[in-house]
């Protein structure tokens, strides 16, 4: 099971960060990913992290947001910084071990 938190209303330039935390000891050994939706289009990528901590970012992101993970918590984390209108989006975490499972998503608003 996957709770993501965190979302909410920011003003243009301003910062949030995500959590996901995850209650299943295979956290540590998955590849874990923030994805997000934004009204009318598709899921898209935003950020993947592996077991070892490396990290892939969609070019929209590179740059402004951070993905890390603490696996004594079981939890990833997403810094988003210098957040634009376009952000505005469900936010969702995305656990990878054989199979997907999602969070339910958790909202961000980025409006002035």
């Amino acid at each position: 099971q996957l709770e993501e938190s965190g979302g909410g209303l920011v003003q243009p330039g301003g910062s949030l960060r995500l959590s996901c935390a995850a209650s299943t000891s295979i956290f540590r050994i998955s590849i874990m990913g923030w994805y997000r939706q934004a009204p009318g289009k598709q899921r898209e990528l935003v950020a993947t992290i592996s077991s070892r901590g490396l990290t892939n970012y969609a070019d929209s992101v590179k740059g402004r947001f951070t993905i890390s993970r603490d696996n004594a918590k079981n939890t990833v984390y997403l810094q988003m910084n210098s957040l634009k209108p376009e952000d505005t989006a469900v936010y969702y975490c995305k656990l990878r071990n054989m199979m997907d499972y999602w969070g339910k998503g958790t909202l961000v608003t980025v409006s002035p």
